[in-house]
C-alpha cells in the first residue's frame, strides 16, 4: 500500500484538486483507492458525493473521525490535508505517508508561505525523515510571476515533480465528481502530460 500526503498550511494552493485527481487516476487505473480528507472543509469528500457510482470507485474516508479504518484490499491512500494543520498532526501524517507533495502557487503570498513552512518542516527534521516533491500549480508560463516562482523552487533543495497550468479542464471535471483522467482524452491531452512525472515520482516512493 502507497500512501500520499497532499500538503500546505495556506488554502487555496490546489490541495483539493491535486487530491482527488491523484485518487480518480488510480480509480481508473483499477487500483483500490482510497481518499481521506482531513480538510474541515471537505472539499473532497464533497467531489466524491458528486462523483457517486457515475466513475470508478473511490472510497472516501472523513479525516475528522474518532476512528479511521482503510478497507482491507486498499492498495493506494490519497491524504488531503487541512490548511493551518497543526505541529503533532503533521507529524502524524507525514509518519504515515510514502510520499508528501507540496502544491506552490505562482504568487508572491504563496511563494512566501511555502518558503515559512518548509523552514518550519526543516526545523522540526520531517524535511530530512519524508520525501517531499513540490508541484508548480496553475502556473502560466512565459510570464513574471511564473519566473519568480520557477527561480523560487530552483533554490529549494526538493524535487519539483511537476508543472500544472491553470486549466479549465479541472473545474469542468471537479462539477460531476470527475478528474481529467475521466475526461475525453483529446480534451485534456495537455494536462495528462503534465501529470506523467507526478505520477512516475509518486510510484517510485
Amino acid at each position: 500500500m502507497k500512501t500520499t500526503l497532499i500538503v500546505n498550511p495556506k488554502g487555496g494552493c490546489g490541495k483539493s484538486t491535486i487530491a482527488t485527481n491523484l485518487a480518480s487516476y488510480y480509480a481508473r487505473a483499477g487500483a483500490p483507492v482510497a481518499l481521506v480528507d482531513y480538510d474541515p472543509q471537505k472539499s473532497s469528500l464533497a467531489w466524491l458525493e458528486q462523483r457517486g457510482a457515475s466513475g470508478n470507485p473511490i472510497h472516501g474516508i472523513d479525516g475528522g473521525a474518532k476512528r479511521i479504518s482503510l478497507p482491507g484490499a486498499t492498495e493506494r491512500v490519497v491524504m488531503d490535508s487541512p490548511a493551518r494543520i497543526e505541529a503533532g498532526q503533521m507529524e502524524r501524517l507525514f509518519k504515515f505517508s510514502d510520499s508528501v507533495l507540496l502544491p506552490v502557487l505562482p504568487s508572491p503570498v504563496d511563494i512566501r508561505a511555502a518558503a515559512q513552512f518548509l523552514g518550519e518542516l526543516m526545523l522540526s527534521g520531517l524535511l530530512k525523515s519524508a520525501r517531499v516533491g513540490l508541484i508548480a500549480n496553475r502556473v502560466r508560463e512565459n510570464t513574471l510571476i511564473y519566473v519568480n516562482l520557477e527561480r523560487f523552487l530552483r533554490r529549494v533543495k526538493l524535487p519539483l515533480v511537476a508543472h500544472l497550468r491553470e486549466a479549465q479542464n479541472y473545474n469542468r471535471a471537479a462539477i460531476s465528481g470527475r478528474g481529467i483522467f475521466d475526461m475525453p482524452p483529446h480534451l485534456v491531452n495537455k494536462d495528462l502530460a503534465q501529470w506523467k512525472p507526478l505520477i512516475r515520482w509518486v510510484e517510485k516512493g
